[in-house]
């Protein structure tokens, strides 16, 4: 089975491309592929399977512990940036479980993702009961601060649970993460942010991602953000998302769609060996 490793900012894909013959590895095959030590690794798995027009393809995403996620922007730019380099096109629609994503192509080598329209209603998020997405209201056990009482929920295509925090150093991300991703307010689970407001136009960005823990950057958990800032009166409808592995431009533009934008690389191409796939089962 033919693979591509790919990244944006460090955030890490397997591509397989499953648009010809359909062959795509089982969950406990996934599990293996994403192991660092026993496998390729990576933060998600990607599967492109073929699709009806207006798609150019069907992008499924999976998390390294074989659970299927909605949505992934920064894979969205990297298998945008192999149809359109396959096709020669600027603009690829691909479709997730989320819905119909539209990309461009840039002249930088950067690729321009329109993430959707965000959601806020507490059953959209979802959230186990009615409550302001606004301000939750969820404490966070013996990591409880003022700083960390009142997160705000966004759903970009999955859902997400920002902080907005005075110094994001001063906080830890892998301890606020697995009780926040778990926690049954959240029957889907979360991503979990911690934001800082740097300016007007910038953000400090770190991310845990559900079902699979911090990386180095999330697309949609920059949108998610970006969105949430806006609400709060907190920054400007444009701005520069910083992550871990580098920088995001985010645009919540008129008509309420939110575009994000980044680079995407290619790692490299490999096989998986049919006995770490068979190893697996």
């Amino acid at each position: 089975m033919a693979f591509l490793k790919m990244n944006g900012l460090g955030n890490d894909f397997v591509v397989i491309d499953a648009r010809h013959d359909g062959a795509a590895p089982g969950p406990a095959q996934i599990r293996r592929i994403a192991d660092r030590r026993l496998g390729v690794g990576c933060d998600q798995l990607i599967v492109m399977e073929a699709a009806e027009a207006p798609a150019d393809l069907f992008m499924r995403i999976f998390n390294p512990d074989g659970s299927e996620a909605e949505a992934c922007g920064n894979a969205t730019r990297c298998v945008a940036r192999l149809v359109g380099e396959e096709t020669g096109r600027r603009e690829v629609a691909v479709r997730t479980v989320a819905g119909l994503l539209h990309t461009w192509l840039l002249d930088d080598g950067r690729v321009t993702v329109d993430m959707g329209e965000p959601r806020f209603g507490w059953a959209d998020i979802p959230l186990a009961e009615e409550m302001s997405t606004l301000k939750l209201d969820i404490p966070v056990g013996p990591l409880d601060s003022p700083e960390l009482s009142d997160p705000c929920a966004v759903n970009m295509g999955n859902p997400h649970c920002i902080f907005f925090v005075r110094d994001i150093t001063g906080h830890r991300l892998e301890d606020l993460g697995p009780p926040l991703d778990h926690h049954q307010l959240s029957p889907q689970r979360t991503h979990v942010e911690l934001a800082q407001i740097i300016a007007p136009d910038r953000i400090r960005l770190r991310v845990w991602e559900r079902g699979t823990g911090i990386t180095p950057a999330c697309g949609s958990g920059a949108c998610a953000t970006a969105v949430a800032a806006v609400r709060r009166g907190l920054t400007e409808r444009h701005m520069t998302i910083e992550v871990d592995g580098g920088e995001l431009t985010i645009e919540w533009a008129p008509g309420d769609h939110v575009l994000m934008t980044g680079p995407v690389a290619l790692n490299f191409r490999g096989e998986l060996d049919p006995g770490l796939l068979a190893a697996a089962e």
